[in-house]
């Protein structure tokens, strides 16, 4: 019995407008990966930064695994994202301009049973623009109900 865990970002696609995605491999330790075949782990509040050129996922919640002894994690830890060069060099060029962060969206466990990110290059929505995302949602749910 195959259990698929796709842990969303809800509010990404209401706080951003969401440029590109990249897939990413992360560096866990063995009670994270345990964690999250639970499906407990959020990342509704994480974000990504550079450090020393490597690209790094910060607050995303990683819930203490139940039968991990001592060596269990640290929740919030800075996890470490594995990219390509070619990848982590576009990157850091659109952070870099003005207004561009970058966000995860989706955690999830690929076929081979790794744990991977769906993050995505995002600028950020005034209140303006998150009004008129919600006003097109609900014509489009009208439009389709009659």
């Amino acid at each position: 019995m195959e259990k698929t865990i796709n842990i969303r970002n809800k509010r990404a696609s209401h706080e951003y407008f969401l440029i590109q995605e990249f897939t990413a491999g992360i560096q866990l330790t063995g009670t994270e990966i345990k964690s999250i075949r639970d499906g407990t782990a959020s990342i509704a509040d994480a974000y990504c930064t550079f450090t020393g050129g490597e690209l790094f996922v910060r607050a995303m919640h990683i819930a203490e695994y139940s039968f991990g002894t001592h060596y269990n994690h640290e929740p919030k830890r800075d996890r470490k994202l594995l990219l390509t060069k070619r990848e982590l060099k576009k990157l850091l060029v659109k952070v870099k301009e003005r207004g561009f962060t970058i966000i995860p969206v989706l955690l999830f466990i690929n076929e081979k049973g790794l744990a991977k990110v769906t993050i995505a290059l995002a600028r950020g929505k005034h209140s303006y623009d998150k009004r008129e995302t919600l006003k097109q949602k609900d014509h489009k749910r009208e439009m389709e109900r009659g």
